[in-house]
């Protein structure tokens, strides 16, 4: 690792940055650098100029993608090498003029029943009636239901916060009917074990992907068609 590196590592710790944000930072960096095929520090502001017009109008980043890049390069530049330029305050993601799909609770309904495994419906079936993050609900523990005071508690959640939720009790009795099923000691959606090993002995929790990868699918098996947050838009009023 070369001093550089290892110089925008420690700052990013020391800006409290998770580990995926740092990851998709040195990512970032290091596609600059590749791209002139040298070190960073040795790119002209009117290089790195030149580089976001390649984001932009050749290559046609979409505006999350330049968005993370220009975090990235933006960090290294101000707070690695504490270079101000002019470029880096210029410097803007494309706006993308999408609506997102909104799905009733109908069609909810019907996607929730379209899903073919016990653990996705059971997690997404929570993250719908508790208006949570995919993130959050993902992670939940055994513990983090609170039967007496019906809530949910999520632990760090957006600003790495832990919050209290609304549990309605039909999500409660869906959770203890499907818990019967595992009985996992931590974890209430536990990942797949290997064939002839018990639910309850998982390491961990199923992923992020596995879950958004099978809504997608059940939606399109119902014939809707969602961009990759769609059904963000439509978490929340689940709760009542």
């Amino acid at each position: 690792m070369t001093p550089l590196r290892q110089r925008m590592i420690e700052d990013m710790q020391l800006r409290g940055l998770s580990e995926k944000t740092q990851d998709s930072y040195m990512r970032a960096v290091r596609q600059l650098a590749e791209h002139y095929a040298r070190s960073p520090d040795q790119i002209s502001e009117e290089e790195l100029r030149q580089f976001f017009l390649y984001l932009k109008n050749i290559k046609q980043t979409s505006s999350s993608a330049f968005s993370i890049a220009l975090c990235g390069i933006k960090f290294f530049y101000q707070h690695t090498l504490q270079q101000e330029w002019a470029t880096l305050d210029l410097a803007r993601a494309p706006r993308e003029k999408r609506l997102p799909t909104v799905l009733s609770r109908e069609e909810v309904r019907q996607i929730l029943d379209c899903l073919r495994l016990p653990v996705y419906r059971a997690c997404l079936s929570t993250i719908y009636a508790c208006g949570l993050r995919v993130q959050e609900g993902v992670h939940l523990r055994v513990g983090d239901m609170d039967s007496a005071r019906m809530v949910v508690h999520v632990r760090q959640s957006k600003g790495r916060k832990d919050r209290d939720g609304p549990l309605p009790v039909s999500a409660l009795e869906m959770l203890r009917g499907y818990w019967v099923q595992h009985r996992h000691p931590v974890w209430l959606f536990p990942a797949r074990t290997a064939v002839g090993v018990p639910l309850r002995q998982a390491s961990g929790p199923v992923s992020v992907s596995s879950v958004q990868k099978a809504f997608r699918g059940a939606a399109a098996r119902r014939g809707h068609s969602l961009h990759r947050r769609g059904w963000a838009a439509r978490r929340r009023p689940g709760r009542g």
